[in-house]
């Protein structure tokens, strides 16, 4: 259940159509689209901090049972472009590869949690492991392999991969191009969660352009010249509801087909402040924060019995665009 709410904010982040009605001058907008090339590498530094107090509510008491979560995870990336686009900034998938330079977490809860000790085992052995994966230009994750050599958990898999949405930024931008002090909004339905009917809604900001936090040297070979144009800086906040009222049905197909039923509320709120070179569409820096409150139950059609979720989760990320280590003399 937890790994519903941890990772929600960084799967939706950049996932989504854009809308801006206000006219604006072509010759001073930007297209903020990476520049991928095969062959290119870019280092990333991710670090996660989550909480929760979500307390499962079940027909049998399990005294053991907690409702308070902290978890931090801490990965060096390198990313290794093995394929993308002819047409450095045309859309299409990449294919990367990932290896993890650095990778640790550390979990506390207030009761024995045999699912926290799995994520939190999973996450260090990723430490000089690869993985590789498709990533859309919508965000999306396809064709991901070399992590079920360190787990088969899914909750490991959603937490080491979910942040690669916010390298690709063409969904989250209105596709004529923005300008300073420009305003979109962006939404999409929520999918793969226990209750339907939820939207993220999101306004975002072009609001100045700055010196990016980074050299070019934080990039390899592949043209990249990050940081040579300066880094624009975009502020997003967004929030989560839900149609109809808390007392309609809200089951998913899947659910029913198991002879489920749900019902109850999802909300949640937060916001980012982006860096991305404007030289090449990078993104440069991230700072996350979301916190999402919830109250649903799962009835079975059947029997009657009822799990109930409740509580309120928060999280905060901080992606960076690293230097490369220098190159060893041959």
């Amino acid at each position: 259940m937890q790994r519903f709410t941890i990772f929600l904010f960084l799967a939706v982040l950049t996932i989504g159509s854009s809308s801006d009605s206000r006219p604006r001058s072509p010759s001073r907008r930007v297209q903020l689209v990476p520049r991928f090339v095969q062959g290119m590498t870019l280092r990333y530094r991710i670090e996660t901090r989550a909480s929760s107090n979500v307390r499962v509510t079940t027909p049998i008491t399990n005294p053991e049972g907690g409702s308070q979560f902290q978890q931090t995870t801490s990965f060096l990336v390198r990313l290794d472009v093995l394929a993308a686009p002819p047409a450095q900034g045309e859309p299409g998938p990449v294919r990367f590869r990932a290896t993890f330079e650095k990778s640790h977490a550390m979990s506390e809860t207030d009761a024995f949690a045999p699912e926290a000790d799995s994520l939190v085992t999973a996450i260090d052995n990723l430490e000089r492991h690869s993985v590789e994966f498709t990533l859309g230009s919508a965000g999306q994750l396809s064709d991901i392999k070399g992590l079920e050599q360190v787990s088969t958990d899914p909750a490991a898999a959603e937490r080491v991969l979910s942040w690669t949405s916010v390298l690709s930024s063409e969904g989250s931008f209105p596709k004529s191009g923005i300008e300073i002090g420009q305003k979109w909004n962006t939404e999409r339905p929520l999918t793969g969660l226990p209750l339907t009917g939820l939207i993220w809604r999101a306004e975002s900001s072009y609001l100045r352009n700055e010196p990016c936090a980074v050299s070019a040297a934080a990039s390899d070979s592949g043209g990249a010249a990050v940081g040579g144009q300066g880094c624009a800086v975009i502020l997003t906040r967004f929030e989560i509801s839900r149609h109809g009222s808390e007392r309609s049905d809200a089951t998913p197909e899947n659910y029913i087909r198991n002879g489920l039923r749900t019902s109850g509320r999802w909300t949640g709120s937060g916001e980012s402040l982006n860096s991305v070179s404007l030289a090449d569409g990078f993104l440069v820096s991230s700072t996350q924060t979301a916190t999402q409150d919830l109250d649903y139950e799962i009835v079975s059609a059947s029997s009657g019995s009822r799990v109930r979720h409740a509580g309120q989760t928060k999280t905060q990320t901080e992606i960076t665009l690293v230097p490369s280590p220098p190159r060893s003399a041959s």
